[in-house]
């Protein structure tokens, strides 16, 4: 559990102090503390914030959502296929993925694991779930400590040095960081040497880096760089020929010199210095800082990243004109203005390069300068060394510097217009160099890092142990020239003037690994009266030093010329300088010189024997930099360290005060001093609170909070916990590593007792509310204290590997804690009710307290604490109080996942969990509601931190936390309003919590949650709905309304636009993060700027697409702040994750709950729970939700066999009547998936019908009941579904949905596919078998599923031809009272729709006025009542009246079916069928048929009517019955009594020819028109209907005879019609016979005239000629016979038989005759029924005489004899022919002889005239005929 972290110590190597000088430490123990501080190894709790390793994200893939004109599926098939193999897309790149990866693999291995259908909804609602961020929001939250990065490291590596004048002498060289505006140095020099190649000979070395560490990049900050070379002899090559400004070269001679010299003289003197600009003053440089990582530039500051923002790729042109290319981060510089030196200069003349003492050298340095990243493990460093500095930076300001690539010139700067080149070199010359191109090459072990000085003046603790200290001597006055130069060295005491110096000066030549020397050297100052000096001088300090420590400097003059032997440094004085007085001053020291040492020289007693040159003054001018975090400047500091020393070593008296003073005055040391040793000293106090005295602990306690305070409110950031305290707690705080008891005892005392003292009212001062404010801090370092005693315990005794078990608490110690945690409960409770932020704060404290020790003690121990809190806080609270028992819980339940935490009774397993859900539930009935969606939140969090674990994806492991949170699915159903309460939001959260938990229970869980009651189930089914409705996939067009959605409780503002309303309120924050950082997916081109292209009026260039932007955008197109227009202003690509996420929530919450269907219905097959087994409405409920929802292919697919497994085993409950509203809805919802374009879903659904047909079969052996309810459903459907759709030429044509309809309807019938289809749905062959139980045989029947399957198509073509015709409704009627007749055909079966279609007819007819048809609708309708009623035996009719309306209306049918009683169907069904209905349409058919004068059908009807009355005595209605009979037989015997003989209409035969007419076309039919109806009338009415059916191609015609048309004669391209008068023909009429027929001769005219034949005679000649006389004319008589007979209920009917005949002219003739005979006959004979009626009888009387033998008109009779009986034509005839003729004149005469003698009977006076006249004219025409035939004289 806690691991040591080695500090990685950033100390330089040159730089760590190492003990050197062996000085015995224990005899300082604060010293002793101290190296302990910085160089033991950290121990750090790895799981103290929480470990939590998320697995993979799963893919998420495109759901299909189909509609019913979609086929996304086959689109996105065909674009995967397009695809070509070249840009074949990786799966990662395709933006479906996000969230975590399921293993996939784990399907096939366990056999065991649970399937589901589907993934988990979780992930899809939670699909940027981030667990650290989740914590973060946690009010209190502890946070890591993470370091600050500042700045960068730079490396600095000197490449070469040329001279125009050659490069012959070695030159020697320090670089350091330099702040130029301050005029400081910012770290060490850096050392290096560049020999001459002749000189390097066999020691080549490898030139080492000098890294320097920088805060911030700034323009001030640059390199200094200083050249030495050796002193120049006198004489000799002075160093000017490097600076000529004429081209030069040294000669031979000269370069042996310089050579030769160089050898010999080992002292230097300085040579040139530059001044190398690192950042340019408007741009960030070579080094612009690391783009900081809230930076959208930086997603991941990584390791080795180079991040192209660095260096813009473009090239640019340099001062210089030459082309400059960047590598890497490397840049190599050449320094070129370097100035020669020609006199001592000082730090001033740094200022001015102006003064002319400067020569520019004519020589370049080139230098490779390289930034590095700090990349992570260097923060991980820098956290555990300190070197993070407090000077955070404006990230801002960074970016801009990086983002350049311009290199400074330092032209800005530089007055002398610097000609320092920043040339990049090639790539090869850099990489030859052996650096890593990458910005982070590892750093070699010879590596100088320079020491930042900056490191002794930060505000912050020192981590590393460094005790050294800089000499710099600056300047010696002395009164002559001399070449002066000095030597440093470190003695211990002046006693012995002979004694060697302390190793303690630091070596210069880094390459050689030298040890201490002894002293060090200056460099020669030439010929100078004041010489100036630019040496560094680097000692190491003992730990502790005595007054006797000092530095000596001894003042050599050197001869710079040869003489015989090489030149020797002369002593010319002295000077001494006392560490202990002086070695913390930062200021400049000025030393007198003695010329001589003596003995004991820096006591003052020997002062005057001392001999000073230049009369003592104080000549020699030096500056020192101490760096030690050893040695605390601080005075008070130093006192307390010293005090504890004498404490721990027990030297002082025992009562300690001095301590308890130095202690105190700890409270006043200044903060710097006080951070930079905070560690050592709350070590120290935490020793003296660990075993010191009461008084000290207590003195020690005080103090410690009192610092802690202070260091925590004088921190820069404003974070909770102060991240130097978080790092000592975390990090650096060992307790002593052991070597010591325990700090946690003593530190719980202490503090316990002042909490108590508190508590009991005693007065204690402001340190108590710092403790409080503090509390984190103290309770972290018990933690930690008790975590390392536990570790430290077992850490030898147990095996490795093994977890470390929990540690009990002892007694006394745990009894302390409790105290404490108990007073510190009552402040969180106090201060809350005041509203308090500490107490929030303290709140979070506690939880973290107990967070951390479960993992360390006991559990139980744990426990008691948990409970006590929980005792404190029980119940429904304030809303802080509540919201603090919220964050303890929510911190608490955060431990790692499966918490034993064991409640007082042992059967509670676990007592955490059954408290959060407790309190969860208590919350949300809290009326604050922003507690209530805290809660929801924490529960969802909890459930995806565990789902997303690595270490819980066992199945046991799922089931096991599934049944931990399973109470609060009891909860919710002991107390449904409360979950009814909530938002959608928060409804949303508890529905994916419920789903999460229900899908990894297993089956016995489950069953014994549905155990308990039928309602409970109920509801548990309820919540699933819920799941369904909150969850349902809408297209994005649903949401157009404003961001709420419509289903909001009242009173709930749609709150600010969110970008989904589905998913998880995490997702809004991540996607406005998101969106307002770029994102640049992989494949966007590198500048990122694709989307601005693609949406230019989205985004500004200076931010793109940011939320911000995108809310003003949509205020301002005055879209309201609509989800929508949030979502419009998303990245494409963040949009098209944001749809995915939400089609797979979608997705698979449908899955789950189909899941937990399934289960429940095989539960409820084994009669294992309550439910309601009459309905099972919670199955059919939930399958309604489902269909009646728009789901994914994916859901479809899945969700057939579950729909096949649940009819298997309740099919006999859900085809039952009580599950006819279910059953309804299922075949509407399949019927209308059969619709859709996806061939996956329409086959799903015909498998669906065939699977309830199937059940239909096993339950009821037949299919009668799913048909009407297939029909019934099918009608609804037609309103829904577009039957038709427009063609460009703007008429109708069906609509692929009817198309697919009805493909859909023949595959079910189809029973060579079956099979096939169902393998394709993953059901088995045997899915159809139906056989009931107690019977063997199969029940499944082709012939009756087809019979089903042609009904519906039956339907379907009625309701399309209907639709089609919707444009010529009103001008075609015939056509539309047709349709409507198709529509009630069609759907017979079910009487209400029968009814309906029938009542639309009968409406239809009535405007036409065709009053006939309409009164054969109402009958119809009327039978279909009376049928029900007799099957039923409901009522006073029985078949025999039934019968009898058949007569009327032949569509009555007769046998009466159980279709009536099948149709019983929630909102249809015979019950509505009563007796009265059938009465009023009886009445409604009277009233009809009366106007239509069909009187002879009224009195059948009504005597239909009269049982009823009777059988109900309603005497009224029988006597207006009667009245009503009376009036109507009178009315028939007036139709029969007139002369002119009643036609109720006429009939017309219609011949269609003409492809045009589509259906019609080579068809006949006959029309049934008001009598009033003419010829020209019906010929103009078709015309018209059908002239505008005609497109331009097509002209219409009319035939206008009446003979038979051969379709081959007509033309193409013109369209027939043919219209004839037709009459109808009588029942037992001859049609054989050769008579004219006159209607009125037709005998019973009573009786019903219903007609189904009709005859119509044709003229025609054989001999070609057009007309004829008598003897040429034929006639052909045609008889049609319709489908159905008039009065029927459209107003035409087919013909479906013609059949005709021929009579020859003769025949013709003698039928001519006959029928004048018969008609006189007839009308002689016909019986009166009394005298006074003879007046109507004498009229028809004479009208017919008058036509036969008036002498004008006798023609007739006479025109037959002259054509047949004279000449020619008579040998023509047959004697039996010519006897007939003869036999039919002879009876004419006859009958009209008796007819005149009857008229002469009845006429009165005013007729005599007319009589004479008949008498006339019989006379002659006997003359004229007795020409003919003899015998007629006789005869007559």
């Amino acid at each position: 559990m806690l691991q040591l972290r080695h500090r990685r110590d950033s100390t330089p190597a040159t730089t760590r102090w190492r003990n050197k000088f062996d000085e015995n430490l224990e005899q300082w123990p604060h010293l002793n503390e101290l190296v302990h501080c910085y160089t033991t190894d950290w121990v750090k709790d790895e799981n103290k914030y929480g470990h939590y390793e998320s697995i993979g994200t799963p893919s998420f893939h495109n759901q299909i959502y189909e509609g019913p004109d979609t086929d996304i599926e086959t689109e996105m098939r065909l674009a995967g296929a397009r695809r070509t193999k070249g840009e074949d897309i990786s799966e990662d790149d395709i933006p479906s993925t996000s969230g975590r990866q399921f293993m996939e693999a784990a399907d096939g291995e366990h056999s065991d694991v649970p399937k589901h259908f589907g993934h988990s909804p979780l992930p899809a609602y939670e699909p940027a779930f981030d667990w650290e961020n989740e914590r973060s929001l946690i009010f209190g939250q502890r946070i890591p400590e993470t370091p600050i990065s500042h700045g960068m490291k730079i490396s600095v590596k000197v490449q070469s040095l040329q001279f125009q004048a050659g490069l012959a002498e070695p030159f020697y060289g320090t670089i350091c960081l330099y702040n130029r505006e301050r005029r400081e140095k910012l770290s060490e020099d850096f050392y290096f040497h560049v020999l001459p190649t002749e000189m390097q000979g066999a020691k080549i070395t490898c030139e080492p880096r000098a890294i320097f560490y920088l805060d911030v990049p700034s323009a001030s900050v640059c390199l200094l760089i200083q050249l030495e070379k050796h002193a120049t002899e006198e004489g000799g090559v002075t160093p000017s020929v490097y600076s000529r400004k004429d081209p030069v070269h040294l000669t031979e001679r000269e370069k042996q010199k310089l050579q030769v010299w160089s050898q010999i003289m080992p002292y230097k003197e300085s040579f040139s210095w530059a001044i190398v600009s690192l950042f340019d003053g408007s741009i960030g440089a070579a080094s612009a800082g690391p783009a900081s990582p809230s930076s959208p530039l930086a997603p991941s500051v990584s390791g080795s990243s180079t991040h192209e923002g660095v260096f813009e790729t473009s090239t640019k042109v340099s001062l210089d004109g030459k082309m400059s290319y960047s590598n890497g981060n490397s840049v190599v510089v050449e320094v070129s203005n370097l100035n020669k030196v020609k006199e001592s200069y000082t730090e001033e003349s740094l200022q001015d390069p102006k003064r002319k003492v400067h020569k520019p050298v004519k020589g370049v340095l080139r230098l490779e300068i390289e930034k590095h990243q700090i990349s992570q493990a260097d923060l991980e460093t820098m956290s555990e060394c300190g070197s993070a500095t407090n000077d955070s930076v404006d990230p801002g300001d960074r970016i801009a510097d990086s983002m350049s690539g311009k290199y400074p010139s330092n032209g800005c700067d530089d007055p002398q217009g610097s000609i320092s080149k920043w040339n990049f070199s090639d790539a090869k010359e850099i990489l030859g160099n052996g650096t890593n191109q990458h910005g982070n090459s590892d750093f070699n072990a010879d590596d100088f890092h320079a020491f930042d000085f900056r490191t002794t003046t930060r505000n912050e603790p020192f981590l590393q142990l460094f005790h050294c200290l800089y000499v710099y001597p600056l300047t010696v006055s002395l009164g002559r020239k001399r070449n002066l130069f000095i030597r440093v060295e470190l003695r211990e005491d002046d006693g012995d003037i002979r004694r060697q110096p302390l190793e303690a000066i630091y070596p210069r030549d880094p390459g050689l690994e030298t040890s201490y020397q002894k002293w060090g050297h200056t460099q020669v100052a030439v010929g100078a009266r004041v010489a100036s000096y630019h040496d560094e001088i680097k000692l190491s300090l003992p730990a502790m030093w005595t007054p006797m420590h000092h530095l000596l400097f001894t003042l050599f003059h050197v001869d710079l010329q040869t003489k015989l032997e090489a030149p020797k440094p002369v002593v010319i004085g002295y000077a001494a300088l006392p560490l202990s007085s002086h070695a913390q001053l930062r200021s400049e020291i000025n030393l007198p010189i003695l010329r001589e040492l003596v003995p004991h020289y820096l006591q003052d007693a020997g002062r005057e024997r001392l001999d000073y040159l230049e009369d003592g003054k104080n000549v020699f001018r030096l500056r020192l930099r101490l760096c030690s975090s050893l040695y605390p400047i601080n005075e008070r500091i130093r006192d307390f360290f010293l005090e504890y020393d004498r404490h721990t070593l027990r030297t002082s008296p025992p009562w300690g005060s001095e301590l308890l003073e130095a202690i105190n005055s700890l409270k006043n040391v200044d903060s710097t001093a006080l951070l930079q040793f905070l560690h050592p000293i709350l070590n120290m106090l935490l020793h003296l609170i660990g075993n010191g005295g009461e008084t000290l602990q207590v003195a020690a306690f005080r103090a410690m909070v009192n610092i802690v305070t202070r260091v925590q409110q004088e921190s820069v950031d404003d974070a909770e916990r102060n991240h130097f305290l978080v790092n000592y707690v975390d990090c650096a705080f060992d307790d002593f590593g052991g070597r010591q008891p325990p700090v946690y005892p003593g530190l719980s005392t202490v503090w316990g007792s002042l909490a108590r003292s508190k508590a009991k009212g005693y007065r204690v001062g402001p340190v108590y509310d710092d403790v409080l404010a503090m509390a984190w801090f103290f309770l972290e370092l018990i933690v930690k204290s008790m975590a390392l005693e536990k570790t430290r315990l077992f850490y030898h005794s147990l095996p490795i590997g093994e977890d470390i078990p929990p540690m009990q608490l002892k007694d006394g110690v745990f009894r302390c804690i409790m105290q404490l945690y108990d007073c510190l409960l009552t402040e969180v409770h106090e201060r809350c009710k005041k509203g308090l932020s500490l107490a929030k704060r303290l709140n979070s404290s506690l939880a973290f307290f107990c967070y951390d020790l479960l993992s360390i003690i006991e559990p139980r121990q744990v426990f008691e604490l948990v409970s006590l809190y929980l005792d404190k806080f029980s119940g429904v609270c304030q809303s802080v109080l509540h919201e603090c028992k919220l964050t303890f819980l929510q911190i608490i339940c955060d431990h790692d996942l499966f918490v034993e935490m064991p409640g007082r009774d042992p059967s509670d397993r676990n007592y955490l969990s059954s408290v959060l859900i407790q309190e969860l539930f208590v919350t949300w009935d809290h009326e604050d509601l922003s507690l209530r969606a805290k809660a929801a939140r924490i529960l969802v969090v909890l459930l995806c931190k565990h789902e997303f674990d690595v270490r819980y994806q066992k199945p046991e492991d799922k089931l096991y936390i599934a049944q931990l949170y399973l109470p609060v699915i009891g909860q919710i159903l002991d107390e449904m309003p409360v979950f009814y309460n909530l938002n959608s939001v928060e409804k949303r959260e508890v529905s994916i919590v419920i789903l999460e938990i229900v899908r990894n229970l297993d089956d016995a869980s489950l069953v014994k949650a549905c155990q308990q009651s039928i309602a409970r189930t109920r509801l548990f089914f309820k919540l699933m709905e819920e799941c369904l409705l909150l969850f349902e996939h809408k297209k994005p067009a649903d949401g157009m309304l404003l961001g709420s959605s419509s289903r909001n409780p009242i009173g709930e503002a749609p709150a600010s636009p969110k970008y989904s309303e589905r998913l998880s309120p995490a997702i809004n924050n991540y996607l406005s993060e998101a969106s307002r950082q770029e994102v640049r997916p992989q494949g966007t081109p590198d500048n990122g700027y694709l989307w601005q292209r693609v949406n230019s009026q989205l985004s500004s260039p200076s931010q793109p697409y940011s939320l911000r932007e995108a809310l003003a955008q949509a205020q301002s197109s005055r879209i309201g702040a609509s989800a929508q227009a949030l979502r419009e202003s998303l990245h494409p690509l963040l949009r098209q994750k944001l749809e995915l996420w939400e089609e797979n929530l979608s997705a698979s919450v449908s899955l789950q709950v189909l899941e937990v269907t399934e289960k429940f219905s095989t539960m409820a097959a084994k009669h294992s729970i309550a439910t309601d087994y009459g309905k099972l409405d919670c199955i059919t409920a939930v399958f309604m939700s489902f269909l009646s929802r728009n789901q994914p292919l994916s859901f479809w697919k899945a969700f057939f066999p579950v729909f096949n497994s649940v009819f298997d085993l309740h099919g006999a409950t859900l085809m039952a009547r009580e599950n006819d509203r279910f059953l309804k809805q299922v075949t509407f919802q399949l019927l209308r998936l059969a619709v859709f374009r996806n061939e996956n879903i329409r086959k799903r659904a015909v498998v669906g019908l065939q699977i309830l047909v199937r059940c239909s079969f096993h339950y009821f052996t037949q299919t009668a009941r799913l048909r009407v309810m297939l029909i019934i459903t099918l009608s609804e459907l037609m309103s829904d579904v577009q039957v038709t759709q427009m063609r460009s030429d703007g008429s109708l044509e069906e609509s692929g949905e009817a198309r697919r309809l009805r493909k859909s309807l023949e595959e079910m019938k189809d029973e060579t596919k079956s099979s096939f289809l169902l393998e394709e749905c993953g059901l088995l062959e045997s899915a159809l078998v139906a056989i009931p139980e107690k019977k063997a045989e199969h029940k499944w029947s082709w012939s009756e599923v087809k019979y089903l399957s042609d009904s519906l198509l039956l339907a379907l073509d009625g309701s399309l031809e209907h639709a089609l015709l919707s444009p010529v409704m009103t001008m075609d009627r015939y056509a539309a009272a047709e349709s409507f007749y198709k529509l009630a055909m069609a759907f017979a079966p079910v009487p209400d729709l029968h009814i309906m279609w029938l009542l639309h007819l009968c409406d239809a007819h009535q405007e036409m006025q065709s009053w006939a048809e309409a009164a054969q609708c109402a009958v119809a309708v009327a039978g279909v009542v009376m049928q029900a009623l007799v099957a039923r035996k409901d009522g006073v009719w029985n078949k025999d009246h039934v019968a009898s309306l058949r007569k009327i209306c032949p569509m009555v049918s007769n046998e009466i079916t159980s279709e009536a009683s099948a149709a019983e169907v929630e909102g249809y069904g015979a019950s509505k069928l009563t007796v009265d209905s059938a009465v009023k349409y009886l009445q409604l058919a009277n009233k009809l048929f009366s106007q239509a004068e069909l009187f002879h059908f009224c009195a059948s009807i009504l005597e239909l009517v009269i049982p009823v009355y009777k059988s109900r005595r309603a005497y009224g209605q029988l006597a207006k019955c009667h009245t009503l009979l009376t009036n109507i037989y009178e009315s028939i015997l007036e139709q029969e009594s007139s002369p002119i003989p009643f036609t109720d209409a006429t009939y017309y035969r219609v011949g269609f020819y003409g492809d045009r007419f589509g259906k019609l076309d080579k068809k006949e039919y006959i029309y049934r028109e008001p009598r009033d109806v003419r010829l020209g009338d019906i010929m103009e009415k078709l015309s018209h209907i059908y002239e505008s059916r005609m497109d331009g191609n097509h002209t219409l015609h009319i035939i206008p005879d009446s003979r038979q048309v051969k379709a081959e004669e007509l033309q193409p391209g013109v369209c027939y019609l043919q219209i004839t008068a037709v009459d109808a023909v009588m029942e037992d009429e001859d049609l054989g016979s050769r008579r004219e027929r006159i209607f009125s001769l037709s005998t019973g005219s009573v009786r019903a005239r219903v007609f189904d034949r009709f005859l119509f005679d044709t003229p025609f000649t054989k001999n070609g000629k057009t007309q004829g006389g008598l003897e040429d004319q034929w006639k052909r008589r045609t008889v049609l016979q319709t489908e159905g007979s008039f009065p029927a209920l459209v107003n035409r009917l087919l013909v479906i038989k013609s059949e005709s005949l021929e009579f020859s002219p003769v025949e013709n003739a003698i039928g001519m005759i006959e029928t004048r005979t018969a008609a006189l006959r007839n009308e002689l004979e016909e019986p009166r029924s009394s005298e006074g009626d003879q007046l109507p009888r004498l009229q028809s009387l004479q009208r017919i005489l008058q036509g036969s033998v008036a002498v004008q008109v006798n023609s007739g009779v006479l025109s037959v004899c002259t054509a047949f009986l004279s000449g020619e034509p008579a040998t023509r005839l047959r004697s039996q022919e010519l006897q007939q003729l003869i036999a039919a004149l002879l009876e004419f005469m006859a009958v009209c002889k008796r007819a005149i003698r009857v008229h002469f009977r009845l006429i009165g006076e005013e007729d005599q005239d007319f009589h004479t006249q008949l008498v006339n004219g019989f006379q002659s025409l006997t003359a004229e005929l007795s020409h003919y035939i003899p015998a007629i004289l006789s005869e007559l």
